[in-house]
Order: C-alpha cells, then structure tokens, then sequence
C-alpha cells in the first residue's frame, strides 16, 4: 500500500486533487476478487497514470472551465473544438447528463427557431444517456453536439422572454382582458367574460375580422418576439472561414 501511495503522490506532485482522481480510476479499473472486493495493484496505477487523461476537478474551478469552453465552441459554431472539450469531460468522468442538460438549454438560448430540430436532437441526446449509458452514450452526445454546432444561430427565444419578464416585473398585475375569460357561470357572463371573443378557427386565414387584443390594455402593441432575417450560419467564427 505504501509503495502505491508513493506512485500517486509522485505523480500528482502535491495536488491533492489528481491524487485523488488516479485512486478513483484505479479503484474504478480494478477487478474484482471472489469475495467482491477489490485490489489495486502497482500495474493497475501505472497504467492509469499512463493514459492520456486530462483530469477535470468535478467540484472546482476547472470543472466550469471546461463545461464553459465547450458551450462556448458550440455557440460559436466551431464542431472541432466542441468535440475536444467534450472529450475532455467525458473522459475525465464527467456525468454526462450534465453535459446533455446543457446542451438542451443551449439549442433554444443560442438556436431557438433558427433551426427548431436543434431542441429535438439535445433532447433525444439526454434520453439517449438515460437509456443506454456511458460508452455508447458518447456517440449520442457527439452527434448532439455536432448538429448544434453546425445549426444556425439566434438568440431570439431568448431574447423574447427578457422582454416579456420585464413588462411583468414592470407591470406585475395587469388584469386579464374580459374577452379572453371563460365565462363559467352565468354571473360571469353577465359582467362580460368573453364578450368579444374571436375563435380563430371561424375566420378566414389573414381575416381583419378575426383580429383581437390579447394582451392586457396598459401593454397594447407590444412586441417581445422579432425573428432575425438572417441568423447566424454555420461556420460563422472566424477560425471556421476559409476552411
């Protein structure tokens, strides 16, 4: 046991961190004996020493460093530096549902209806980790990753909603316009609840006929969602031109 500590603490030269982490792998690596328990021999830390593994501080600094890096690469639509760092996590011992959550959040932040498919590909990505597990559940993260980071890019959804959320912050108890109420009782009906009411569906597609207010009166003709003409295309960043 000595002798293994004394491998570790050579290699991990005072970070008590990347000592850490070769004891988790090797544990991880050793096989089991008869009665379940686990012996983890010189050869056994040798080799994990000797893998080519860039470890990733699950708790600390490094572990955002390396999540922001590749959300980062995604966003700015270059696929290769996406795959390296998401290498990295992965092969670090990253949970990959924490990868896979974030990339969910980032197909409707930085894609949104420039490509609405991006949100299907992150989502099935993060079910695929649910159902199938690591190894094989890195193809589905790489595959998400790739179609994302060659997506078109907008942050209109985005957008949209912090500008909504601050006209409720502003405007935090506007009354709901009769016309839209149901009327659910005859006591309602008399005092107006859904007088004035168009049902969509009765009306001739473009119709003036059919249009009708549907925000509250002090918030008429406010507009929260402007879709770019052109968003971002694959192989905006500078590195990815002329490649």
């Amino acid at each position: 046991a000595e002798a293994l500590l004394r491998i570790i603490a050579t290699y991990a030269a005072g970070d008590a961190r990347v000592a850490l982490n070769v004891l988790e792998f090797a544990v991880n690596s050793a096989e089991p004996r008869p009665d379940g328990t686990l012996r983890v021999t010189e050869d056994v830390v040798r080799e994990i020493i000797r893998r080519p593994i860039l470890f990733s501080d699950k708790s600390g600094e490094e572990h955002y460093n390396l999540i922001s890096a590749f959300i980062k690469s995604v966003r700015h639509s270059d696929a290769d530096a996406a795959l390296y760092w998401l290498a990295r996590m992965l092969e670090a011992g990253e949970d990959p549902l924490f990868i896979a959550r974030r990339l969910v959040i980032l197909a409707s932040e930085d894609i949104g209806l420039a490509d609405p498919q991006a949100l299907v590909q992150a989502v099935a990505a993060m079910q695929a980790v649910h159902f199938v597990g690591l190894p094989e559940a890195k193809l589905a993260l790489t595959q998400a990753t790739l179609y994302l980071a060659r997506a078109p890019k907008s942050n209109a959804v985005l957008r949209a909603y912090r500008a909504a959320e601050s006209d409720v912050r502003d405007h935090p108890r506007e009354p709901v316009p009769l016309h839209l109420r149901n009327p659910v009782t005859a006591l309602m009906r008399e005092v107006g609840y859904g007088v004035g009411y168009k049902y969509i569906h009765d009306y001739e597609p473009g119709s003036p006929d059919a249009e009708m207010p549907c925000l509250p009166e002090a918030l008429r003709g406010r507009k929260y969602f402007e879709m770019e003409a052109n968003p971002h295309p694959e192989g905006a960043s500078p590195e990815r031109e002329g490649t």
